[in-house]
Parts: structure tokens; sequence; C-alpha cells
């Protein structure tokens, strides 16, 4: 036992030993343990105190240095912080500024072509213009008032069959003013009508329809969204939402005008018709923000085709406003109509006849009557595209005939009277020989006035093979 104590051992016992002794011996060591572990564990935590209170009176020093430096700095340095915090602030001045300025141009330029695409796809808006040109047409389209005139007369002459003495002759003089008026509109409808079948099959409606593009990186401009409707997604002020980003329909802004056949497979119009934009002061601030109109889709629309002939811009003149246009007209079977640029061929006091699509399709669905007018507009939902193909499926395309007289022939221009409006650009002038003495490029607001037409001769050169 002794041998076992020095050894190490915590406590020893002879053999043989009783169970019960060895069972209370093994309890005193277990308690004898277990006191010692709760002496560790208590040394433990103290050392771990002390050293965490160590840590803390290091860090309060450290603190208390930087405090002391922070103070010392010197007064230069103090200044040169200060201004180098100024000088941060007026950039970011001069960022603020320039950047709600940017959106504010930005924002600028999308309103301007929200303006150009808002109303051509509202058939409320497309039924309103449509309206307004049904009024100026019975001033302008002689088939038209020879219409009206004949209306009035019959209205004049059941009047003076149930009137009384009284007013018989006043009736009668009405009825007399409108017979010559009558007679003097009809020889101009018959004129007319003989230009229409002769010409009026190879002058077309032209349809430009005209993308933007960002300059910087190549990608058009689309949408923000569309609705469930298929309409486009617009923000708190009404307008629609754009972006560069994503999936969404592009943004196209819808122009029309008129062309004719000037040579096989050549068409000719007006420069700013081909290209919407030339010289157009609404895109300018368009072009000024990074966004570059683009010509998307070029369709000329032929009376009693079948269908629209996609067409591209082969040529355009650096004298005039004019532009020649390329596409595959074979299949149309329609005549090349004949030119004069002699001198001869324009005269001041001369009469002449214009061939154009007055305000687009607003005229084409005035004269196609209230209710065929509203039946496409519901149709197609006032989209241009869809509503020029549901005119030609319906046969309604034809130009508009008016008749006035040559005011004056300048070196570059011919001054006229004939009544006609905007969409009638790019449409030709036809003397009493029959023959095309040059092409409308300027009209006056609203029907009627001086309009101005380019002299044919400046076509010429375009057109050589």
């Amino acid at each position: 036992r002794a041998r076992g104590l020095d050894l190490g051992a915590d406590e020893v016992l002879t053999w043989p030993w009783e169970a019960a002794e060895l069972l209370a011996r093994v309890r005193v060591q277990l308690r004898e343990k277990h006191a010692f572990d709760e002496l560790g564990e208590k040394t433990r935590i103290a050392d771990e105190g002390r050293e965490m209170a160590q840590t803390a009176f290091q860090a309060l020093a450290v603190t208390e240095k930087m405090t002391r430096d922070a103070f010392s700095l010197g007064r230069a340095l103090k200044i040169g912080v200060s201004v180098l915090f100024a000088v941060a602030m007026l950039i970011a001045g001069i960022f603020l500024l320039y950047s709600r300025r940017a959106d504010k141009e930005a924002n600028r330029a999308y309103s301007v072509i929200a303006q150009l695409e808002r109303g051509a796809h509202r058939q409320e808006q497309l039924m309103a213009d449509a309206r307004n040109a049904r009024a100026d047409l019975r001033q302008s389209d002689v088939l038209e008032q020879r219409q009206q005139l004949k209306q009035q007369s019959d209205e004049l002459r059941q009047k003076i069959s149930g009137a009384g003495s009284g007013d018989v002759s006043t009736l009668q003089k009405q009825l007399e003013e409108t017979t010559r008026r009558l007679k003097r509109v009809e020889t101009e409808a018959q004129s007319a009508e003989q230009v229409i079948r002769a010409y009026a099959p190879s002058v077309c409606l032209l349809h430009v329809s005209v993308s933007f593009v960002d300059q910087a990186s190549g990608r058009p401009l689309r949408y923000g969204g569309i609705n469930a409707d298929g309409e486009p997604l617009h923000d708190s002020d009404g307008n629609p939402v754009y972006t560069l980003e994503g999936r969404a329909p592009e943004v196209r802004a819808d122009f029309f005008g008129t062309g004719f056949i000037a040579s096989e497979g050549r068409i000719l119009t007006n420069h700013h018709v081909a290209q919407p934009w030339w010289k157009n002061v609404e895109l300018a601030s368009v072009s000024s923000q990074g966004l570059s109109p683009a010509v998307a889709e070029l369709t000329a629309y032929f009376p009693d085709a079948a269908a629209g002939v996609a067409v591209s811009i082969s040529e355009i003149s650096e004298e005039a406003d004019l532009a020649v246009l390329k596409g595959d007209l074979s299949g149309l079977k329609k005549p090349i109509l004949r030119m004069d640029g002699s001198k001869e061929a324009a005269v001041s006091g001369q009469p002449l006849l214009s061939l154009g699509y007055a305000t687009g399709i607003s005229a084409i669905l005035a004269r196609a009557g209230e209710d065929a007018a509203n039946d496409i507009a519901k149709t197609t939902g006032g989209k241009p595209r869809e509503v020029v193909d549901e005119l030609l499926r319906r046969k309604l395309i034809r130009p508009l005939v008016t008749q006035g007289h040559i005011g004056d022939v300048l070196p570059d221009k011919i001054v006229y009277d004939a009544q006609t409006t905007s969409g009638s650009s790019g449409g030709p002038l036809i003397n009493r020989e029959g023959e095309v003495i040059g092409v409308t490029f300027a009209v006056v607001k609203g029907f009627g006035g001086s309009n101005f037409g380019v002299p044919i001769r400046f076509a010429q050169p375009l057109l050589k093979p």
C-alpha cells in the first residue's frame, strides 16, 4: 500500500477488498475531484476577466492618443480638408444641376416623340380628324362640290314648288346662282374625272414609319411596357414610358405623303416625305439628345392595288426638296406620268390640277362617310398601318384632285392657288396639256391660299437611267 501511494495513487486497497468499501472510496474520490474542478473553472474565469480588462485599458489608451493627435493637426491641414470638402460639394451640385437639365432635355425630346405618335393610336382622334377633313373637302374637291350643289339645286326646286308668290322670286334667284355654279363645277368635275381615270392610278399614298435609335449604343427606343389591352404604359403625367432596354415594341412615329410613278420602278416625291426629319423643327430636339431618327418602313399604296409596295430611297436631290424611291412596281401595271420641264409648260395664269392625299388618311376616311370611317376606326383600333391596309382592302384609296391657277413661275418654284393641305406634299402638278410640270412641296396651313411646287426640271437628273 505504501509503495502504491508513493507511486502517485490517490487510494490503495489491499487484496482481497470488500465491494462496499470500494464503492465508498470511489465516491470520496469523485467528491474531491468535483471540488477541484470547480476551483479550476473559477480560476479560468478570473484569468479571462483580467485579460478583457487589460484589453479595454489598452483600447482606451489608444483612443486617448488618437484624440490628442487629432487636436494636434496643423491649421494648414484643417484648411486643406475644408477646401477639399467644399470642392466636392460644388462638383456634386454641378452634377445634380446638369443631370436635372439633361433629364429635362431628354423628357422634352421624348415628349416630342409622344406628340408625334400619340394621336395615331386613338380611335377618337382619328374620327375627329376625319370630321374636320370632311368639312374642308366640301370646299376643295370638285366632285364633292358638284354633289353638294346638285343637292342644293334639288332642295331649291322643291321649295319653289311649294312656296308662296312672295318667296318664289327670291328662291328663283338662288336657283339661278346655284345652277351657274353647278355648270362651272360640272365642267371642272369632268376634267377632274378624266384626270382621275388617266393619272390617279399612278399617284400613291406614302406611309413612312420612323423609329428612333440611340446614337451611343445603336439600340432602338422602345416602350417601357405594354398593358393587357396592347397599349403602352404611361407615367403619372399620362406620357408613354420609353426605354432602351427590354423587348417591348419599338416606338414609331407615322408620317404620310404623296408620290407618283415617274419612271420604270421609281416613284418621285419630296425629300421631306422620304425622310420626315429633314428640316423638321419638332424633331431637332430628338436628334440633339442622342436619338437618331431612321426609316423603319416605307410603303407605297396605289389605288385599286391588292397590297402596299415596300420601297426604299434611291436618290435625294441636293438642289431641291425632291427624292426618288425605288421598288418592285412591275405587278401594278400603272402608267408612267408624262413630264414637261420646259419654260412653256408652266405659264402664269394658266389652270393646273393638283393630285395628292391631303391630310393623309383623315381625308380618305372623310370621303368614306361617317359610318364607314367609324367601322374602320373600331376595326383597326386607329393604328395607322392597319387603317391604311383596311382602306386599301375596301378600295377607298384614291388621291384628291383640286383645281387652281398658276400665280407665278420663279426659277426654283411654282406658285399656285389650288386648294390643298399637308399630305399633298410629293404630289404632281398637271397643266392643261396633261403633263406634270411640278411637285408640290409646301402648302399653307389649311386649304386654300398660295402653295408651292418644285419645277419638274429639278427631278429629271434624278430619273436618268
